[in-house]
């Protein structure tokens, strides 16, 4: 039995049309596959960001969204999230709330991001092969942050296009 890594294809719509490996959807080949989002907000309304694992293929050792991971070939969207967030950060009970679908695209990869943010307050345990360190960050030090190429190119777009949501100035969070 193999341990390649299968991911779905998928149509710009999200149905899934085929598979692939982790490396041909890695290959600059622009794919099309699903991965899943978890932003992370406490009481205060800080954000949650990991630092990426110095042994990452893509952005080693810059700050992301608090999880983000592939859907494997046969996982749902909500079975992929419960799985990374529960792998990275040691969380099995939070309630998600959809936030945003858009597709990102980078020189190695072709993704349709599935967003969703929570509030949490509990205990966090990072995966030490996934992720360097990872801790709350207020609103002000993001933004004091961006374009300094701390964050992943992705997290900037994504948090760009959810602050409004994260922070309450659209509607109010769970």
């Amino acid at each position: 039995m193999s341990n390649e890594e299968w991911f779905p294809l998928i149509d710009e719509k999200g149905n899934v049309i085929g598979k692939a490996t982790r490396q041909e959807c890695h290959n600059g080949s622009k794919l099309l596959h699903p991965v899943v989002h978890l932003h992370i907000l406490n009481r205060q309304g800080d954000l949650y960001l990991q630092k990426r694992s110095m042994s990452k293929d893509i952005q080693p050792g810059k700050w992301d969204t608090a999880v983000g991971g592939h859907v494997d070939y046969g996982e749902s969207i909500e079975e992929a999230l419960a799985r990374e967030v529960r792998e990275e950060l040691g969380i099995t009970r939070f309630t998600p709330q959809p936030a945003i679908t858009y597709i990102f695209e980078s020189a190695r990869e072709r993704e349709m991001v599935h967003a969703f943010y929570t509030r949490y307050d509990g205990e966090i345990t990072i995966d030490p092969v996934e992720i360097d360190e990872g801790r709350y960050w207020p609103i002000d030090e993001i933004h004091q942050n961006l374009g300094r190429g701390i964050f992943t190119p992705n997290f900037e777009q994504e948090f760009q296009l959810l602050e409004p949501l994260l922070t309450g100035n659209t509607k109010p969070l769970g």
